[in-house]
This record gives C-alpha cells, structure tokens and sequence, in this order.
C-alpha cells in the first residue's frame, strides 16, 4: 500500500509540472522580453554592439558583442516601449538593456534568446525595432 501511495505521489508530482524553463518561458528561449514603458527608458544602456538578429519561433536570437572579461557578471534585458506603431506591418520599439560591471579590453561576442511572443498584435506579424545605436529591425511573422 505504500508502494502505491508513493508512487502515486510521484506521478502527481511528475504530471503537474508545467513545460516553463527556468525563467518561466514556455518557448525554451534564454530569457522573457519585457513590456514595460518605465524599463525602456530608464534601464541601464552600457556600450555594446549588436551584430544580428534572428527569430526561430517565437524566440528572438540576438547576437552582440562587448568588452569584458568573460560576460559572466552583465545583466541583460529586452524591453519593448509598450507603444504600437499603426503601420503595415505594425511596429513595436525593442531595445537591450545591458550593464556591464567587467573592466577589460578584451572584446566577447554572446548570444541569447528572448521570448518575443508577448509582443504579437492583431494580424500575423509585427516589425520589431531594436533602437540601440545600430536601430536594426527584423520581421516578427507568427
């Protein structure tokens, strides 16, 4: 009877976790983007450059580079405006928030992913602005 009970508690267990990763995405992207006018504006904007962007999904592949020893310390947020463009497409304002507290010469390429899927708007695709220094822009098509 035990044996049962316990079994039961693990499948319960097993069955009643959902399919979010770590940072409560359900697309297996590195990171949420975030909606937020207060965050666009005041987030911190260190030095970085931004060499591509990609969309596989609902996921958002930005590739950038910046001085650092490693990149382990930088903080890293994309952040939409909150402000629909009414256009054809429609356009939303991104950018990546980067603070970077590693002092080196040395120069380091990363790439993450961001779930972009709260940024979709009526109709099927929206243009994604990303306004840091490059003002680089990418068709979201879901």
């Amino acid at each position: 009877m035990k044996k049962i009970l316990i079994l039961t508690i693990i499948a319960i267990a097993v069955l009643s976790c959902s399919d979010n990763d770590d940072n409560g995405n359900l697309n297996n992207c590195d990171f949420a983007s975030i909606v937020s006018t207060e965050q666009y504006e005041n987030a911190p904007s260190d030095q970085l450059a931004i060499n591509s962007l990609e969309i596989n999904g609902d996921c958002l592949k930005i590739n950038f580079s910046a001085s650092g020893c490693d990149g382990n310390s930088w903080a890293l947020k994309l952040i939409d405006s909150e402000h629909i463009f009414e256009s054809f497409p429609p356009q939303r304002n991104l950018r990546l928030s980067f603070k970077n507290w590693e002092d080196s010469l040395a120069f380091i390429t990363k790439e993450l992913t961001f779930d972009i899927s709260n940024l979709q708007v009526d109709g099927n695709k929206v243009q994604l602005n990303l306004t840091n220094s490059e003002n680089l822009n990418i068709l979201y098509e879901y």
